[in-house]
């Protein structure tokens, strides 16, 4: 059986909202140059701490603003329900994906 892969997470809470940035950890500190812009995977938003993937996903699911980064975390929040495939963008051949959680 694989291990489990390793994030970087950090959680912010501003103003009523949560957010959760998730990197997987290769990423940490990476500067992905894309077509139209670039994404600092800057180690002051992402890098609170290094955890597994499934802890990282509980915590994405309290989440009111999710920031992702990485094949890893894309896809989990992906089978998770957090993040419709069609909204994720790929920088430099990694996938990013935002999400916001609307109040009904």
């Amino acid at each position: 059986m694989a291990e489990e892969p390793m994030v970087y997470i950090n959680v912010i809470e501003v103003r009523g909202e949560v957010v959760v940035a998730i990197c997987d950890e290769d990423l940490l500190g990476a500067k992905l140059i894309g077509e139209d812009f670039v994404l600092h995977v800057n180690e002051r938003f992402y890098g609170g701490e290094r955890v597994p993937l499934s802890y990282a996903m509980s915590k994405a699911r309290e989440a009111t603003i999710l920031n992702l980064v990485g094949k890893n975390a894309v896809s989990a929040a992906i089978r998770e329900g957090l993040v419709h495939p069609e909204a994720v963008l790929h920088v430099a051949g990694v996938p990013h994906a935002q999400a916001v959680k609307m109040p009904y």
